[in-house]
């Protein structure tokens, strides 16, 4: 029940403010924190803490901060065997200002994410046959994210993928290579072209999405939970109820949710239930990686929610 995940490894570099800056404010902020991330990471760290074996395909750079990110993902207990510390360049970094309703800005510095290309989806392919679900996302260069979708497809893999950083326009090839999409409304609404803000446009927006060619579309809703439609079926999710701390990786939790969900052959339901509840319970602490919950966490907090 393997989930491999084909992305980015960032240094996210963490501000708290009291509210976000305007255009050309000089705002004065009151912590920082030096903390692992980077949506590919993130993921798989989601995963791992969740018990489901995970391997991290990407690359870091040859500076300190690489070092640290990969022994960060170790210790999740993410492999890390196909992950390359590219010595050529720097690693990812993600600036980000965090105020105090848990809302954020992020600003994203490729670094060796950048230089993501066929050599490593060519490291990828060995352990798609031991792999049953197969994460994207879009901080590499999307050639990377197509080739990775092909193969895994080739291989009889589930394909995720997560849109975001959100894109006008994906390639019309990739929409039959994904099994599961997965945006949240800014990204829906770019993907579709009409503003997705309620379960109404988002049932709208996932039909479009199907039609392109995704056999499952989930949209992400933020308060409003989550709808997801099928082949045979549209339903939604509602949000449950937390205190928001920070909702820096909140939209990587629910993938990892669903993604360990879906490794076990679950049903699509509990599927985006695990992913809205693993989303919750990370908006309730701070930073990315750190707020991500274990198994014991998920389900203690499923069943205080007689779920």
């Amino acid at each position: 029940m393997m989930v491999v995940v084909f992305g980015s490894v960032n240094m996210d570099l963490v501000t708290r403010v009291p509210r976000l800056p305007v255009p050309g404010e000089t705002l004065t902020g009151y912590q920082f924190d030096t903390i692992p991330g980077g949506k590919g990471a993130n993921q798989a760290v989601a995963v791992a803490r969740l018990g489901v074996p995970t391997q991290m395909v990407g690359r870091v750079g040859g500076d300190r901060f690489g070092q640290d990110l990969i022994a960060s993902l170790e210790t999740a207990g993410v492999g890390c065997d196909r992950l390359l510390r590219d010595q050529s360049t720097t690693s990812g970094v993600a600036v980000i200002a965090v105020d105090d309703a848990g809302e954020n800005h992020i600003i994203i510095i490729p670094g060796a994410n950048g230089r993501v290309d066929q050599a490593d989806v060519e490291r990828l392919q060995p352990i798609l046959s031991a792999a049953k679900v197969l994460l994207l996302q879009l901080e590499i260069p999307l050639d990377a994210v197509t080739a990775a979708a092909k193969a895994a497809k080739a291989a009889g893999v589930t394909v995720i993928l997560d849109p975001a950083p959100a894109q006008d326009n994906l390639p019309t090839e990739l929409y039959p290579l994904v099994d599961v999409i997965t945006p949240n409304q800014v990204e829906a609404s770019q993907l579709v072209g009409f503003a997705v803000e309620d379960t109404e446009n988002a049932t709208k927006a996932a039909s479009v999405l199907r039609q392109r060619g995704v056999q499952t579309a989930i949209i992400k809703l933020g308060k409003q939970g989550a709808l997801c439609q099928t082949a045979a079926e549209t339903f939604s999710i509602p949000a449950f109820p937390v205190e928001v701390v920070d909702t820096v990786a909140a939209g990587d939790a629910f993938n990892g949710g669903l993604a360990a969900a879906l490794a076990q052959d679950f049903s699509i339901q509990k599927a985006v239930t695990w992913g809205a509840a693993v989303a919750a319970l990370s908006v309730t602490k701070a930073g990315a990686q750190t707020s991500l919950p274990n198994l014991q966490e998920l389900e203690n907090f499923l069943a205080s929610m007689n779920l």
